[in-house]
């Protein structure tokens, strides 16, 4: 069985520590170039809030076990996403997904999935999302807004 590459940019045209979408194989992903000008593919779709919003998120890297690990943080709940692995690094059980990706000639070329996103329960989406409107409440009644 052959692989498909989908090409999808210059590698110059992607900011470091900035991601964007992209539609690959009917699939939306986050394409990230890292500051050693690696590139990586998660899936676009947050697992924690069910939307299509992670090229939105902020990209920078966290120390886990002593280890620095490249990391792209959710723009709804702020959870942190391993952007080797797609993996939320607070719960590994949780991912985006990942997909292969290759520079060929200067060129960014997304080919298939390698790790399948994982999602979180719907009654899990609740209690996150419940969470998170709590937060926001207390904020805007402490007067930090």
């Amino acid at each position: 069985m052959s692989v498909t590459w989908t090409d999808v940019c210059a590698v110059s045209d992607l900011q470091p520590e900035r991601a964007v979408p992209a539609l690959v194989q009917g699939r939306q992903v986050a394409i990230v170039r890292l500051h050693d000008d690696t590139v990586h593919a998660v899936g676009q779709r947050d697992p924690y809030c069910d939307a299509n919003v992670m090229s939105r998120g902020l990209v920078g890297s966290l120390t886990v076990e002593e280890r620095e690990v490249p990391v792209i943080f959710s723009p709804m709940y702020k959870q942190a996403f391993d952007v080797r692995s797609g993996r939320a690094v607070a719960e590994p059980s949780v991912g985006l997904g990942s997909w292969a990706v290759q520079v060929i000639a200067g060129r960014v070329q997304v080919g298939p999935c390698v790790t399948e996103p994982a999602g979180v329960a719907p009654a899990e989406q609740a209690e996150v999302a419940a969470a998170s409107s709590e937060r926001a409440r207390q904020t805007v009644e402490g007067g930090a807004v």
